[in-house]
């Protein structure tokens, strides 16, 4: 069994999704919010959590963001 993630590598993973949904054309009928709301609840965190998250660590989700894009 791997070992659970910390609360930051959870922070991370959740801004990397909320910044790819967000940068996404758009969401009928809340599909992808769907998603991120099922996700924030297994993670055990909140949107407010995230959205500071990532405003305070934005150019690392981007730099992970731009390395997966370049495989």
């Amino acid at each position: 069994m791997a070992a659970p993630r910390t609360r930051e590598e959870r922070l991370f993973s959740a801004a990397v999704l909320r910044r790819t949904i967000l940068a996404a054309p758009a969401d009928p009928g809340g599909a992808l919010e769907s998603v991120y709301a099922g996700v924030l609840t297994d993670l055990g965190l909140e949107a407010a959590e995230v959205d500071a998250y990532l405003a305070a660590n934005g150019a690392a989700v981007e730099a992970a963001l731009r390395r997966g894009r370049a495989r």
